[in-house]
C-alpha cells in the first residue's frame, strides 16, 4: 500500500468535511489530491471525471431516481394516515398500543417510501399529538419512532441495497431485496419488545378493540398502498421486470394511487414534488459518481488489500473479524451518513467478508442494518432531528429513552451478523442465493 497517498486521500476528505464541504465534494476533491500523488494533475482531474462518467453509467443506477419520485409521491399522497389506522388494528391490543402502532406504521410506511426520514416525519407527526394525549410521555414516543423508522430501510424496495449493489460488483438486487425482510421485520419486533416492557412497566393504555366495521375498512383503505410492494417484488422475483423498470412501474402505481384515486396531490403540485425528487436523486448520485473514483483511486493505492491483511494477520476466527467489521461499521455510521458509507467502505471491507467466505448478500443486509443504527445517533443522524423536530423533543432530552433501543437494536444486528440463514433463508428457498 502507498501509505503518502492513503493519508493523503482520507486525511484530506475527513479535513474537508469537517471544514464543512459537502460529502460529495469533499469526496471529489480528495481523490483528485489523492490520485495527483500518483501522476500529473491535470490527468488526475481527467481520470475522476471519467470515473465519474463511468460511475454513473449504469442502467440499475436508473432505479434510484425512480423509486425516491414514487417515495416522494408516497410521502405527499395520504399513504401515511391510511397504514397508521392498519397498524391500529393490527397492534392496538398490545401493552402500550401506540407505540406498537408507531412501529407497524413506520414498517409499512418506510418500506413503501424507501425512506427513513420521510417515515419519521409522516407516521412520528401523525402519531405524537395523539400520544401525548394518552398519556405517552413524549420523549418515549420519540425514542420508539426514531429507532423504528429505519426498518424500512431494509424492507424492500431499498436505495440503500441498490447503491450496496453497485458497490459490490453487481450483486443482485432481487436477492438483496428479499434478504432484507426477515432482518428488517427483526429489526421492527426488537423496538417492539423494548417498547412493550416499558409501556408495561408504566402501565401505558391499551387502545379499545376495533369493531369489525372498522377492521374492515382499515384493512380495505390499507390495500391499494401495500399492492404496490407486490407489484414491484412479485414482479422482480417473477421475472416480469428488473428492479429498475419496477421502479418505473412504481412511479406510474403511486401517481395513479396519489393523484388519480386518493387525490391527496394535485396536478399543480406535481412539478413542485418532481424537483423535490430530482434534487434528492443528484445529491444520490453525485455521490455515487466521485465514490467510483475514490474506490478506483483506493485500489490502485492497495488500500483494500492492505486493510484486507490487516485485519486478516490480527485474527483468522470470522467471529474475531465481524466483530471488528462490526463496531467499525457501527462507528462509521455515527459520523456519515449511508450512502457515502456503503459507497466508500463497500469495496474495502467487502473483500476481507469474501475472505472470510461470507455471502456478498449477507454481508450487505449486515452492513446495511449496522448503519441504520447510526440514522438515529448524533451528531449527524437525520433520523434523530427528524424525529425530535415533528415531536418537539430535545435531543439531549431523547438520549436516555433511546439507549434501550440501542441496545435492541445492537442485539439484533449482532443476530443477523452471526446467523447468515437469517438473511439468506429466503434468497436460498427462490433460488437467488
Amino acid at each position: 500500500m502507498d501509505a503518502n497517498v492513503a493519508i493523503a486521500l482520507f486525511g484530506s476528505f475527513l479535513l474537508l468535511v469537517f471544514l464543512g464541504i459537502p460529502v460529495s465534494f469533499s469526496i471529489g476533491i480528495a481523490t483528485v489530491i489523492s490520485i495527483a500523488m500518483m501522476m500529473p494533475t491535470d490527468i488526475a482531474i481527467g481520470v475522476v471525471a471519467q470515473r465519474l462518467a463511468a460511475g454513473l453509467d449504469s442502467f440499475s443506477l436508473l432505479a434510484i431516481p425512480f423509486f425516491i419520485l414514487a417515495g416522494t409521491l408516497m410521502s405527499n399522497g395520504g399513504i401515511a394516515m391510511r397504514l397508521i389506522n392498519l397498524a391500529l388494528v393490527l397492534g392496538g391490543r398490545l401493552p402500550g398500543s401506540l407505540g406498537h402502532v408507531n412501529v407497524l406504521s413506520n414498517m409499512l410506511f418506510g418500506s413503501i417510501s424507501g425512506s427513513a426520514v420521510a417515515s419519521a416525519a409522516a407516521v412520528g407527526g401523525t402519531l405524537a399529538p395523539i400520544q401525548k394525549k394518552a398519556g405517552y410521555d413524549p420523549a418515549y414516543s420519540t425514542a420508539i419512532n426514531v429507532s423504528s423508522c429505519i426498518s424500512g430501510l431494509l424492507i424492500p424496495p431499498s436505495n440503500v441495497l441498490i447503491v450496496y449493489s453497485l458497490s459490490a460488483g453487481g450483486v443482485s438486487v432481487a436477492a438483496l431485496f428479499v434478504a432484507g425482510y426477515i432482518p428488517g421485520i427483526l429489526m421492527g419486533l426488537a423496538v417492539m419488545v423494548t417498547a412493550g416492557i416499558i409501556a408495561k412497566r408504566r402501565n401505558y393504555p391499551v387502545e379499545t378493540k376495533p369493531t369489525r366495521a372498522h377492521v374492515l375498512k382499515a384493512v380495505l383503505d390499507a390495500i391499494p398502498s401495500l399492492m404496490m410492494i407486490v407489484i414491484v417484488i412479485g414482479g422482480i422475483l417473477g421475472g416480469i421486470f428488473t428492479a429498475t423498470e419496477a421502479s418505473a412501474i412504481a412511479v406510474v402505481y403511486t401517481f395513479i394511487l396519489s393523484v388519480l384515486v386518493y387525490r391527496q396531490v394535485s396536478i399543480r403540485q406535481l412539478p413542485s414534488l418532481i424537483l423535490e425528487s430530482v434534487v434528492t436523486s443528484s445529491i444520490v448520485l453525485l455521490l455515487v459518481g466521485f465514490s467510483t473514483g475514490m474506490s478506483w483511486a483506493m485500489t490502485n493505492a492497495g488500500i483494500p488489500f492492505a486493510i484486507s491483511n490487516f485485519l486478516l494477520g490480527i485474527s483468522e476466527n470470522p467471529i474475531i473479524i465481524l466483530l471488528m467489521i462490526t463496531l467499525t461499521l457501527l462507528i462509521v455510521g455515527v459520523f456519515m451518513d449511508m450512502t457515502p458509507a456503503v459507497l466508500i467502505f463497500t469495496p474495502i471491507l467487502l473483500p476481507v467478508a469474501t475472505d472470510l467466505g461470507i455471502d456478498p448478500v449477507h454481508f450487505g443486509i449486515m452492513m446495511v442494518f449496522n448503519l441504520c443504527i447510526g440514522l438515529c445517533t448524533p451528531p449527524v443522524g437525520s433520523a434523530l432531528f427528524v424525529g425530535c423536530s415533528v415531536s418537539g423533543v430535545k435531543i439531549q432530552h431523547l438520549i436516555k429513552p433511546l439507549m434501550p433501543f440501542y441496545l435492541a437494536l445492537i442485539a439484533m444486528l449482532l443476530a443477523v451478523t452471526f446467523l447468515p440463514s437469517l438473511s439468506l433463508l429466503l434468497p436460498r428457498i427462490l433460488g437467488l442465493a
